[in-house]
């Protein structure tokens, strides 16, 4: 049997693993869901709901890796008791790592196409008329869509083949360090403009009249919500890493270190974004748009607004990208794992696969626009967004905890004895119940009720 491959370093373990959480996730949904959730209390629920949920999710995801050597399904398999059937799920995981990439490849493709055109100076002079057709320009242009995304899985492509040292841990490392010094740097521009602090306060003082617009329950759970979704778990994207790093650790401080980074990347990005809304008079709580329609808008009539526009897309595309490469080495896991495929051969195919089943996402918004699955005004994308976020990522995560912490599963002793496996923080035998009990609790109350609120919202 072939070697496993390894990472090369524990920091390339964990930016790694922090790129692949760190994604749109964090740079493009967290500051509108700020904005629309009342500001500062939604920031503090969401720290204390990821400590709480987040990172006990993430250290199981990384044990069954660590403990296995082999990605989600025949992790499953090594380690379920004999005869039972566990690794059912690990076929829903990678179904859902392959539908992930198949609309994640299009909304980089976006990002990466506004890189280009704010390099290029097409904001310059627009107003809000002029910026909202560029978007609509490229929505409804089939060719534009497919082509960005086609070199966004081409660049993927490309870093996996390289290997998993020199190419995927390598260039993700690089990403990552260049992603965190732009967010250094536009967050500090952000912070120098006029009305700065007025949306500093907003987005981190808990406001009372804006949690009682909103609804103190709805603001409670959109940061449950975030702080799950940001790490993208339950489809074993983060069991992956785990399975390329020694025992030298113990999981619990690495995952709050990861954990941590994309916290702060988060939190870094409100600081650009909304200081920047008030200094312009802008609301911010325009929702998705807010990256794509009203920062362009201050991009055009900021000073040096071409470079500072053209910074923010480049460390938008790095966090996109980052995420790409990270769940598409699990695909390409899968293929190596089960089938025992050359690590090229591996990409070829997996790529191929991604690439092909993207189009139908990017014609979506043009061509196949007349589809409306699930209810009136969707698009393909958001059947493919449902599936992974409302489905299979919840459920996911509700197996892996339940099979990491119950008697009939792989069972609490044995996740307990590889998550506290070398030196650093230990995991309390005393968590029992809560990791069997509550967070099991927690996971089907995410599930239904993202699911019920999904049909419910207003057409």
């Amino acid at each position: 049997m072939k070697e496993r491959e390894t990472l090369g370093s524990r920091l390339g373990f964990i930016l790694l693993s922090a790129g692949c959480a760190i994604g749109i996730g964090n740079v493009w949904r967290f500051p509108y869901m700020v904005g629309e959730n009342g500001g500062g209390l939604f920031v503090i629920a969401y720290v204390a709901f990821l400590l709480l949920l987040g990172v006990p999710i993430m250290t199981m995801e990384y044990a069954m890796g660590r403990a296995s050597r082999l990605s989600i399904l025949p992790a499953y398999k090594k380690l379920e008791p004999k005869g039972t059937k566990w690794h059912v799920a690990g076929f829903f995981a990678i179904a859902g790592n392959y539908i992930l990439l198949m609309f994640y490849s299009v909304v980089s493709g976006w990002i990466l196409r506004y890189f280009v055109i704010s390099l290029m100076g097409y904001f310059d002079g627009k107003d809000a008329d002029g910026i909202n057709a560029l978007f609509q320009e490229m929505m409804a242009n089939p060719f534009t869509l497919i082509l960005f995304m086609g070199i966004t899985m081409a660049i993927t492509m490309i870093v996996t083949s390289m290997g998993l040292q020199k190419g995927v841990e390598s260039v993700t490392k690089t990403m990552m360090i260049a992603l965190i010094i732009i967010m250094v740097f536009l967050g500090v521009r952000s912070l120098t403009l006029p009305n700065a602090a007025e949306g500093v306060r907003f987005y981190l003082m808990p406001n009372a009249e804006s949690i009682k617009k909103v609804g103190l329950g709805n603001v409670l759970y959109s940061a449950l919500n975030q702080s799950f979704f940001t790490l993208s778990l339950g489809i074993g994207s983060m069991e992956i890493f785990g399975s390329y790093i020694e025992k030298d650790k113990s999981l619990v401080g690495e995952a709050l270190i990861v954990a941590g980074l994309d916290t702060f990347v988060a939190i870094v990005a409100g600081l650009i974004t909304i200081p920047a809304c008030f200094a312009y008079g802008v609301s911010p709580d325009n929702g998705p748009s807010l990256i794509f329609l009203t920062l362009p808008n201050i991009f055009a009539t900021m000073p040096g607004g071409r470079f500072i526009g053209s910074l923010f897309f480049l460390f938008m595309y790095f966090a996109a990208l980052s995420t790409m490469i990270g769940v598409f080495e699990n695909d390409v896991s899968f293929s190596i794992d089960i089938f025992g495929r050359e690590r090229k051969k591996a990409v070829i195919i997996a790529g191929t696969i991604i690439t092909l089943g993207s189009v139908p996402c990017a014609l979506g918004f043009n061509v196949l626009s007349f589809l409306e699955p699930l209810k009136p005004g969707n698009t393909i994308m958001d059947l493919e967004d449902f599936l992974v976020s409302n489905l299979l990522l919840p459920f996911g995560a509700l197996v892996c905890c339940l099979f990491c912490t119950g008697r009939y599963g792989w069972g609490y002793e044995n996740y307990l004895r590889e998550v506290n496996s070398g030196t650093g923080i230990k995991l309390s035998r005393g968590l029992m119940w809560y990791f069997r009990i509550v967070l099991p609790l927690v996971l089907v109350f995410l599930a239904v009720y993202g699911i019920g609120s999904y049909f419910v919202k207003s057409n």
